[in-house]
């Protein structure tokens, strides 16, 4: 898959671009509804004998329409959404700058510039795809914008359980910890990348030795809590239980977040290593013990909760 990131205006000739059959959203998640959209578009695609693309945004809108909002939380930051799309044999990606000037846009220039003028001949969005000043071009009117340079498909509401999967949904799940349901909705275990950092190192003097994970600041990480975790390193993944929180068992760590795994059957020195972390199963509320001896006696119980779990 090819990378291409556009800012307004772009300097791309539609005459050097290949007839290419796009799909456009911001696809936060990439959610079995973008999902949808992505795979109507490749198959479209190997049907004219195009190339396939998928045309996304960063960042957020929100960041730029909320003047009070600095910055967002991501599903699934720019690098998870490349390699995610990748694996879906998307030919080549458009991440177009979301700023100021792309926002004031007319529904017209934006198609212009960033339809006619990149070679697409062919557009999937979802039913609810706005684009243009205050998104006043859409899937219903986007005929009248078309100048016959290119046809479109809209993808219906994709609905799992009577409601629409959607991101909005997906971050409600992450507010009470519902990792298994969102799951059911991306299509694939929730994850994220981390590097293994020094910590307290306090775990391995009570017989759990942990993973300190730093992630970046704009992932969307769900509800603070004890959870069953699979950990993937060079090529080869591990059951495990992650403790996202405060630590209040130790006052010292009690303001300070935290994400620490305790990979089974697994003792070799990480730090400086990069580990890719599924979510799974979410398991307990943090809990302030009155000893560490309490402490350890309720990890031995949620060590064999989850090698349950995944048994």
């Amino acid at each position: 898959m090819r990378t291409i990131e556009l800012k307004y205006p772009h300097i791309l000739s539609d005459s050097i671009l290949p007839e290419t059959v796009a799909a456009i959203g911001f696809f936060d998640g990439i959610h079995k509804g973008h999902q949808e959209v992505v795979q109507t578009a490749i198959s479209k695609a190997k049907e004219k004998n195009m190339e396939s693309a998928v045309i996304t945004f960063h960042p957020h809108p929100s960041v730029i329409l909320n003047k009070s909002k600095e910055n967002v939380k991501y599903i699934t930051p720019i690098r998870q959404k490349q390699e995610i799309l990748q694996q879906m044999d998307v030919d080549r990606l458009y991440i177009i700058t979301f700023n100021e000037e792309l926002s004031g846009l007319s529904p017209q220039h934006f198609i212009n510039h960033f339809i006619i003028g990149l070679n697409i001949k062919h557009i999937v969005a979802g039913f609810d795809y706005t684009f243009g000043h205050k998104g006043k071009g859409n899937m219903s009117n986007i005929g009248d914008y078309t100048k016959g340079k290119f046809t479109y498909t809209t993808i219906s509401k994709v609905e799992d359980d009577a409601e629409k999967v959607s991101s909005t949904r997906i971050r409600k799940l992450l507010k009470t910890g519902q990792v298994d349901k969102i799951n059911a909705l991306l299509g694939r275990p929730l994850s994220l990348y981390g590097t293994v950092v020094t910590g307290s190192k306090r775990g391995r003097t009570i017989g759990f030795p942990t993973a300190n994970l730093k992630v970046e600041e704009e992932i969307q990480l769900p509800k603070p809590g004890i959870y069953a975790v699979k950990i993937k390193y060079k090529n080869k993944t591990y059951e495990g239980m992650a403790s996202l929180g405060t630590n209040p068992t130790f006052p010292e760590d009690k303001y300070r977040l935290s994400l620490e795994v305790n990979i089974f059957d697994y003792n070799n020195d990480l730090y400086g290593e990069e580990l890719q972390l599924e979510w799974h199963q979410y398991i307990r509320d943090e809990v302030t013990f009155s000893s560490v001896d309490a402490l350890i006696e309720q990890l031995k119980d949620d060590e064999k909760v989850i090698r349950t779990y995944f048994s």
